[in-house]
């Protein structure tokens, strides 16, 4: 019935909070909930899919009759980060998360790094990307010592200015912590962080890139591409999943730049697994506890979903979905503990059909798998059965 499955992955768009939410001190967390609460938004199509049966948007009545299937999902996997939710997107429940350094990473880890590179470096605490760019950018640009960071997620973070730290070094400074910490330590992800500007006005650029550990399982994408499918990343995809199930790769600067490339490859694909992540949620808004840019994202995306809605050819299958929480309103600026939404439609898919609520993300990886043949998954149940139009 479907021979091409889009889904884009709304990074960060949580809809409440978990029953373990409390483990995690996410208590209260409702990204979409509370922005939704906080400021006006415009996402007309998203509750014409059922968005609105899923959470409470003050302004926006529930349409009776959504134009396709919706639910909620839970995390079953450890954690809050990208990479397990991605992975369990794809197949890959974690019954632990990665490891996370509170206190900073260790001296030993540190002294073996800047070993590596040949040089000092700053910082070395929890912080926000955008603010201890701004306190250590200035000492940064007048030593040329890179700025390492971490964060409540698994994730070594260095961050350089590129008139300073050219962006292929950077990068191979990434790759040096790569081995050390992620080969060595068992760390989800390191990131490279750069920016531009002047002090005062540091503003990070689209060269970020993410390292992170390879699958520790197969997934859908290497039962897809091993049988001959299409599978094509639009966003960090390809990198949460270090490359691995991954037929063709389009990195993109914006969401609006990866609306463009999916727009573009529905042109071009004809068939398999187009599969982007819209990261600007999470990282220009959710990070910054920017309610109002987060909300104006949202409306944007909606209006960019309102175009693509009538591409979609008979065979087609959309998903839209998302990762995890990062709820603005809160005073933190780390992931939240959240179900996340999952909204399906294309011709073939019956309209209003309540999914409930899945016990886990595999459900997604487990539903495509018997679309493309490639089934059954380790994890996971299909809801194919109980959506599809005959």
């Amino acid at each position: 019935m479907f021979a091409r499955a889009i889904v884009i992955v709304l990074d960060s768009v949580g809809i409440g909070e978990l029953p373990d939410a409390a483990l995690y001190e996410d208590q209260g967390s409702n990204t979409l909930g509370n922005i939704a609460a906080t400021v006006p938004l415009h996402i007309p199509t998203l509750v014409s899919l059922g968005l609105g049966r899923l959470v409470a948007l003050p302004g926006a009545s529930p349409v009776v009759t959504p134009a396709g299937a919706f639910g909620r999902m839970a995390e079953r996997s450890a954690g809050k980060d990208s990479v397990t939710g991605h992975w369990e997107l794809m197949g890959i429940v974690l019954d632990r998360p990665f490891p996370t350094f509170p206190n900073g990473f260790s001296p030993e880890l540190i002294q073996a790094f800047e070993q590596r590179i040949g040089r000092p470096s700053i910082g070395n605490v929890v912080a926000s990307g955008t603010a201890i760019i701004d306190e250590l950018g200035p000492q940064h640009m007048e030593t040329g010592f890179p700025i390492v960071y971490t964060s409540a997620d698994s994730v070594f973070q260095i961050a350089a200015h590129e008139a300073i730290v050219p962006v292929p070094t950077l990068y191979e400074w990434c790759d040096a912590a790569y081995d050390l910490a992620v080969r060595g330590l068992g760390l989800g992800r390191v990131i490279a962080r750069p920016f531009i500007g002047q002090p005062g006005s540091f503003a990070r650029t689209s060269n970020r890139h993410d390292y992170a550990m390879p699958p520790v399982a197969e997934t859908l994408l290497d039962r897809m591409t091993a049988a001959g499918h299409q599978v094509t990343s639009v966003g960090k995809v390809a990198d949460l999943f270090a490359g691995h199930g991954i037929s063709e790769s389009h990195p993109t600067k914006s969401d609006a730049d990866g609306m463009d490339r999916v727009d573009a490859l529905m042109a071009t694909q004809e068939r398999g697994l187009i599969f982007a992540n819209l990261v600007d949620f999470d990282t220009l808004y959710g990070h910054r506890n920017d309610t109002a840019g987060y909300g104006a994202n949202l409306d944007r995306f909606d209006a960019r979903l309102a175009r693509l809605l009538p591409r979609l050819r008979p065979d087609d299958l959309l998903i839209v979905t998302a990762d995890h929480g990062n709820d603005p309103t809160t005073p933190g600026t780390d992931h939240a503990r959240e179900y996340v939404p999952v909204l399906l439609c294309g011709a073939g898919v019956r309209a209003g059909v309540d999914l409930g609520t899945r016990a886990t993300f595999a459900d997604v990886a487990q539903t495509l798998a018997e679309v493309f043949g490639v089934g059954p998954l380790t994890h996971g149940t299909s809801f194919l059965a109980g959506m599809v139009r005959f």
